[in-house]
């Protein structure tokens, strides 16, 4: 290369190295700048925080039950006939010992007179076989025992009679609905044959199974709360009235039942229900929301919003907890009253950082 050529690309690279020089020095004032500021840099999470108060907590346990009848009950012929009609139609409400349905009876109704005559028969002639040898010492003794053993005997013949006449009329045993009936006015029936089915709602009872674990905080009398997810806008309230005393090994539950009233008959058997039962009151305990309550590899913690130096530092608390139930949670070691629990935004803090309460006009959830 001649000296002319060298001179040329000299006059060319000195110039960029320079310059590239001078870009180096203003990207590390820049760099140091940067640095500098995010020295200065302080992270700031947005909360939402809830002041611990003490406070009364209940936990249910929680089962699904089914609605039976409180008397379910089939009425049964105990004579044999013809049904001759039903006094009333189903679906209608009857009071205890109203009639149902009529059995013909005709030959039931000439024995009954028969053996009437027959009772009256035989009163007479011991009534005066009793004053022949009581008042007149007249007959023998023997006469006078048959006499009256034979008045007896008629009158016992004759209430027997009386009293299958009166079955021919099927009575209900139980005031309720008249909701059923298995034979039609014709049909022929014999002692046992089922007739109709009386069934009374005014008052349910609900059953269902309580798992096993729940064995000592069940008990009769304890209250109940049944809803239903077709009548979703009531809830109805009753005390159990019954506990069974085995446990089921299919299941591992066990029976219970509870009575509730039935205004307006729209509760139907069968129908299923939510039930709850009382499991625990506590009074004055901590309780928050399970969402603020985070597991560790040790346990639980959560995080407390603490004034520090003017701001609000979040700290962690290693907790320990109580009963749980419908998203809440029994705080039983680890916070205090008063203290502000950070219930929003506890995912994204860290211990130590600085939070800031938001909310309407600064509103600290309660």
């Amino acid at each position: 290369m001649d000296k002319a050529r060298l001179g040329v690309v000299l006059s060319l690279v000195v110039p960029l190295l320079g310059g590239l020089a001078a870009m180096g020095c203003d990207s590390g004032g820049q760099t140091s700048e940067a640095a500098e500021a995010a020295n200065d840099f302080v992270k700031v999470v947005n909360v939402e925080v809830l002041r611990l108060e003490p406070t009364d907590f209940t936990t249910f346990i929680r089962l699904t039950g089914e609605v039976e009848a409180l008397n379910d009950v089939i009425v049964s012929a105990e004579e044999s006939g013809v049904v001759e009609h039903f006094y009333i139609e189903k679906g209608r409400y009857v009071s205890k010992g109203a009639p149902l349905a009529k059995i013909q009876a005709d030959v039931l109704e000439s024995q009954v007179a028969e053996a009437a005559a027959a009772a009256q028969l035989a009163a007479e002639r011991f009534e005066r076989q009793r004053r022949l040898w009581e008042d007149e010492e007249i007959g023998s003794e023997i006469a006078f025992l048959e006499a009256k053993y034979q008045s007896q005997l008629h009158a016992a013949r004759l209430a027997t009679l009386e009293a299958r006449l009166e079955r021919t009329v099927i009575r209900s045993p139980i005031s309720g609905v008249f909701d059923d009936r298995f034979v039609d006015a014709g049909e022929m029936v014999a002692p046992g044959t089922p007739v109709a089915r009386v069934v009374e709602i005014d008052r349910v009872k609900v059953t269902g199974g309580v798992a096993e674990r729940f064995a000592g905080s069940v008990q009769p009398g304890d209250e109940a709360v049944i809803r239903f997810e077709v009548l979703s806008d009531r809830s109805f309230f009753g005390a159990i009235s019954f506990v069974g005393s085995a446990v089921d090994e299919a299941n591992r539950t066990f029976t219970i039942e509870v009575v509730i009233d039935n205004p307006g008959r729209i509760i139907k058997p069968h129908m299923l229900a939510s039930v709850e039962v009382v499991d625990e009151r506590l009074e004055d305990v901590l309780v928050a929301p399970q969402s603020a309550v985070l597991r560790t590899e040790n346990g639980y913690q959560v995080f407390v919003a603490e004034e520090s130096g003017g701001a609000l530092i979040a700290e962690a608390h290693a907790v320990k907890l109580g009963p749980l139930y419908a998203n809440r949670v029994v705080i039983r070691e680890g916070v205090e009253p008063g203290e502000r629990l950070i219930v929003t935004g506890q995912q994204l803090v860290e211990a130590g950082n600085r939070v800031e309460v938001v909310g309407p006009a600064g509103f600290e959830s309660q």
